[in-house]
């Protein structure tokens, strides 16, 4: 019997039954960030206007104009409709628009890759910073409730970050399903909460004409700098709607976005604004004071809870972000923990958690309150942001997709806009700004010199590597003993003979039946399809050379690409094969390309490096290691 084929308007239906559950998922994951600003872009934007005395209506429509504008620009036009076009086989972020630029420019390396370093690095900032931020802020509505509690909202607010923290190991599996409805319950209130305090002054809706952020600029330019780093709060978190593409998908997030956030949050500034009109002394915290005395409590704790949920979404993109850096070779290797069975995204990085828990510890006691900590926020974020503009430019200017005539324009104006918005954060160094700016400098410095260690290393051993073929070629004229087995090694240039066989020679005199040689790159794609995983070539001797292919968002996995081979006509059972591994101690050399100080911390990073055994997953109990002392 003939199958029936599914009617098109059917197969229509079941799309977007699916991009509306991605959406509502999306809601989650990729808008705590941004859901949590109106807890205090209004008041820090409001804040040296307010110190300067004036008109308050005037500067209240002012302020609430350049919110709106900043979220329409930046966010909604910038990142929704432009940025999301950058897509590399539906993967963004940072790092992904790197390999898309560098992969259009047909080369790597140069400004593109110091773009990224930058961007990334500063993304690790905004890690830290961001949940120490969002969290104090939610924690400090109690002191509305009563004043008395200011005490304890810097403990509580540690013990909530600490626990976070220490449960990232366990992953987000089991509680994820409760993100989607918190958030979305949070943005609907967000959103009625507006609403009904736009009635207090109705003239606030004169603030969607963007000539009254412009004019309140012009009127009084000494301040304008001052609250343009307050409005950029309001845009803090646009960012991961690109970054979280690969997860959900362009639709949903711009479903999401366009139908739920972006309304929610244009109502509560609103919302905010009207109340400060006709509420002057609510200045200092409109949000908390908006709400009316028997839902103060449950506001507190449900902005507590996506606090930590925004805090849970910029901690697992940063651990995504260690991976990119690491397949890319700008971060050691660190042992991955793969969080979900089903999703493919949830890792955990035991280094760069207790690495962000330091750091959102010190700031939490250093800054004390979200009004000191606000100083500091912003520029990491900025920062990204800029570096997404300027890859964007290329991007555009080189693909095409778009008519340049249209886009390149429209991209200019937003780096101009955020360009101006640096400067006004660059006013925060004195007051805090300087800690983000110290943690991407660090990072990009640790960065650069694990690089440029690689480089002096791979360099070394490349003069003192012989070549894999002729040396085959000579050992089958005068073959050593063999033994039963499979032997595997692992090897970062195909062309010669990893130091491990070098070794093996030297002191067992021995080679197994079976050699086979592994290299693992990593590509410019996200991921691997499987049938393009390994490429398999035969060499002198019965040996075998396999280059395995893993993209940039996968973790290496040798056994598996092993079995890939079977079609190749290289049947080998991973776990029956032995390993072969060199290990190499590092020491100092003053003939070093390297100064004294890049190579001690080289040196430092090395040894901090995951053992190959777990990155690459291989069977513990199948491994040989060689030591070998080289230096840098």
């Amino acid at each position: 019997m003939e199958q029936q084929k599914e009617p098109p308007h059917d197969k229509s239906h079941s799309a977007n039954k699916s991009s509306l559950k991605l959406a509502f998922a999306s809601i989650g994951v990729v808008f705590g960030d941004i859901g949590t600003s109106p807890l205090y872009a209004m008041r820090e934007a409001l804040h040296p206007v307010v110190t300067a005395g004036g008109d308050l209506r005037a500067a209240v429509l002012g302020v609430a104009s350049l919110l709106i504008w900043a979220l329409i620009l930046i966010v909604t036009l910038k990142y929704v409709v432009f940025l999301m076009r950058a897509d590399n086989k539906g993967e963004g972020g940072i790092l992904s628009l790197v390999v898309l630029v560098e992969t259009l420019l047909q080369k790597k390396g140069g400004f593109v890759l110091a773009m990224g370093i930058i961007g990334a690095a500063f993304f690790f900032g905004d890690a830290m910073i961001t949940p120490a931020m969002s969290v104090l802020s939610a924690v400090e509505g109690l002191n509305v409730i009563n004043p008395g509690f200011e005490p304890y909202v810097v403990p509580l607010t540690l013990g909530i970050l600490i626990t976070l923290f220490l449960f990232q190991y366990k992953g987000t599996a089991g509680v994820a399903s409760l993100f989607a409805p918190i958030t979305t319950a949070w943005f609907l209130i967000l959103g009625i909460m507006g609403f009904n305090h736009i009635f207090d002054d109705l003239d606030i809706f004169a603030a969607l004409n963007p000539l009254h952020g412009i004019g309140m600029l012009v009127e009084r330019p000494g301040l304008a700098l001052m609250v343009f780093g307050g409005v950029f709060l309001a845009v803090t978190g646009g960012e991961a709607l690109y970054a979280d593409m690969g997860h959900f998908g362009s639709k949903p997030i711009r479903l999401a976005w366009l139908c739920v956030v972006f309304p929610g949050l244009i109502l509560n500034y609103l919302g905010q604004g009207a109340f400060i009109i006709s509420h002057p002394e609510s200045v200092d915290n409109p949000f908390f004071l908006m709400a009316p005395g028997w839902g103060l409590i449950p506001l507190v704790a449900l902005a507590t809870a996506v606090t930590v949920i925004a805090s849970q979404a910029v901690i697992t993109g940063a651990f995504s972000i260690a991976q990119q850096a690491m397949s890319l070779g700008l971060f050691p290797r660190m042992n991955i923990t793969h969080t979900s069975e089903t999703e493919q995204g949830q890792i955990y990085v035991g280094q760069i958690n207790w690495m962000l828990l330091v750091g959102v510890i010190i700031l939490v006691m250093v800054f004390k309150s979200s009004s000191n900590l606000a100083s500091a926020y912003g520029i990491a974020v900025n920062t990204s942001m800029i570096v997404d503009s300027v890859l964007a430019l290329i991007f555009f200017w080189q693909s095409r997709n778009l008519p340049r005539w249209f886009v390149i324009p429209l991209i200019i104006l937003f780096f101009i806009i955020e360009a101006v918005f640096l400067a006004a954060n660059g006013l925060k160094l004195a007051h805090g700004g300087y800690m983000p700016v110290l943690l991407g400098a660090t990072i990009i410095m640790l960065m650069v010199t694990w690089m440029r260690g690689r480089q002096a290393l791979a360099e070394k051993l490349r003069k003192e590597s012989v070549e894999l073929v002729p040396l085959l070629e000579s050992l089958e004229r005068r073959q050593p003993t063999r033994v039963a087995g499979a032997a595997v090694f692992l090897q970062t240039d195909p062309v010669y003979a990893p130091s491990a066989l070098m070794h093996n020679l030297k002191h067992n005199r021995v080679l197994h039946d079976r050699l086979v040689f592994i290299t693992a790159e990593t590509t410019s794609e996200p991921r691997i399809d499987g049938g393009e995983r390994v490429i398999v070539k035969q060499l002198p001797l019965g040996a075998w050379l396999v280059e395995a292919r893993f993209g940039y968002m996968e973790q290496p996995d040798v056994p598996r690409a092993l079995r890939a081979c079977a079609p190749f006509g290289l049947e080998i059972d991973p776990r029956q094969a032995s390993y072969f591994l060199g290990r190499r101690v590092l020491r100092m050399s003053a003939r070093s390309a390297l100064p004294f100080w890049q190579q001690r911390i080289f040196i430092m990073l090395a040894n901090q490096s995951a053992r190959a055994i777990e990155f690459f997953r291989i069977p513990p109990d199948r491994v040989v290691e060689l030591g070998m002392q080289m230096s840098v």
